[in-house]
Parts: structure tokens; C-alpha cells; sequence
């Protein structure tokens, strides 16, 4: 019976250290910017030297608020061999820009507001949001997570990069 009250104590305990910790972090990133969540992140490597890239670090580090649709490192991966090197040749600014700002729309959208409709993103051309089966689509990429909350805005994470026409 020691053991059991033992046991439950720890489990209680490590249960309110975690969700102090989640809290934490959720709260200490509602107080950085875009840019400073993705780039402590560690899976937004490659989206972090694209936008550095292609100059768009202060307007991301700007008051916003902004609504960020971002792919993973996994993500840009996915793209055929060599398009994310080319892309970040200095060269091919106008068309990393592009691509970058279709992944942004202005205002804060949150999860709980998304319903199917075309949304107008920062470059000026429109997504498709899909919402069927609690699921969320982005063109064709899936929402992996919602609500990562920034000072200027929010990050929804995405598991392909979305391409503007």
C-alpha cells in the first residue's frame, strides 16, 4: 500500500512538472516573434535560411499579426532534388519571396476559426483551405499542428510546401 501512495504521489508529480514545462514553453513563445520560434525550433532549419535569404526577416520580426502556414525541414525535403538550393541562390530572390509569402496570410487565424474557403496570402494570391474529417489542408499540404503562438501572430505547421502559380 506504501508503494502504491508512492507511486501516485511521483506520477502526480511529474504529471504538474510537465504541464508546468508545456505551459512554459507555450508562454515563452507567445513572447518571441515568428522568426525566433521557427528558428529555436529545430525543425524550421531550412525555412529560417530561406526567409533570411530572401530578406524577409524583419518583416516576419514585424507587429503583424501574422498567420504563418509552415513547412518542416521534412517538408522542403520533399521538393525535387536540388530546388531548395537553387532557390536560395541569390539569383532566384523574386521567386523564394514568392514562395515564402504564399505561405503567409495577415491577421491571426487560430485553429478554432478555420473553415473550408480560399484566403488571400501576403504574395496576393489565394490558398485553399480545406477543412473535411477534423482535418486541415492547406492546397494539398496537411496541418501537423496548430496554434503555436508568437508575439506577432501564430505558426500552423505543415507537411508539404505549398507553391503559388
Amino acid at each position: 500500500m506504501k508503494n502504491i501512495r508512492i507511486l501516485a504521489l511521483t506520477l502526480l508529480t511529474a504529471t504538474a512538472v510537465t504541464t508546468n514545462l508545456v505551459h512554459a514553453d507555450t508562454e515563452c513563445a507567445s513572447k518571441k516573434d515568428i522568426v525566433a520560434v521557427a528558428s529555436s525550433a529545430g525543425s524550421f532549419n531550412t525555412l529560417v535560411a530561406a526567409v533570411k535569404a530572401a530578406g524577409l526577416v524583419e518583416t516576419l520580426q514585424g507587429t503583424g499579426p501574422f498567420t504563418v502556414f509552415a513547412p518542416t525541414d521534412e517538408a522542403f525535403a520533399k521538393l525535387p532534388k536540388g530546388t531548395v538550393e537553387d532557390l536560395l541562390k541569390p539569383e532566384n530572390k523574386a521567386k523564394l519571396v514568392a514562395i515564402l509569402t504564399y505561405h503567409v496570410v495577415a491577421g491571426k487565424v487560430m485553429a478554432a476559426d478555420v473553415k473550408t474557403m480560399k484566403v488571400k496570402t501576403v504574395n496576393g494570391q489565394s490558398l485553399d483551405v480545406k477543412v473535411a474529417d477534423g482535418m486541415v489542408t492547406v492546397d494539398k499540404a496537411k496541418v501537423i499542428k496548430t496554434d503555436l503562438p508568437v508575439s506577432n501572430g501564430v505558426i500552423h505547421v505543415i507537411d508539404n510546401v505549398v507553391l503559388p502559380n
